[in-house]
């Protein structure tokens, strides 16, 4: 799976516990009509894949669904979910920079062999 949109925050890298978990956070704003806020974390050696991402960047990370069960001390079971990225790529970066390029007029030839009586005169 994909989440495309633009970076609204990188967080900085926590570490966890004795075992020296490692977690690392970004939010990605979706561009759709009624855009989404989505925070994908990066884990372990996945970290430093957000090194070189700032603010404003278009980027399409790709992610894992994570879901868990959890057994609180009275005995309830609680599920929590997360989004989990593996992979981010720069879109800005994909995009071609400045105007395509155009062929010259004179690379096109004339049409020589119309006909009057093939105009087509669709009313569209």
């Amino acid at each position: 799976m994909e989440v495309q949109g633009k970076v609204k925050m990188v967080g900085e890298t926590q570490t966890f516990g004795n075992n020296g978990f490692r977690k690392r956070e970004i939010v990605v704003t979706t561009e759709e009509q009624y855009p989404q806020h989505i925070m994908v974390e990066f884990v372990q050696d996945k970290c430093d894949l957000l090194n070189s991402f700032q603010v404003g960047q278009d980027v399409k990370i790709s992610i894992n669904l994570r879901g868990r069960e959890w057994v609180n001390p009275q005995g309830e079971t609680k599920y929590f979910n997360s989004i989990q990225g593996w992979r981010i790529e720069n879109l800005q970066a994909a995009a071609p920079s400045g105007p395509s390029p155009v062929p010259p007029a004179d690379a096109f030839e004339p049409a020589t062999d119309l006909k009057e009586e093939d105009h087509d005169d669709l009313p569209f």
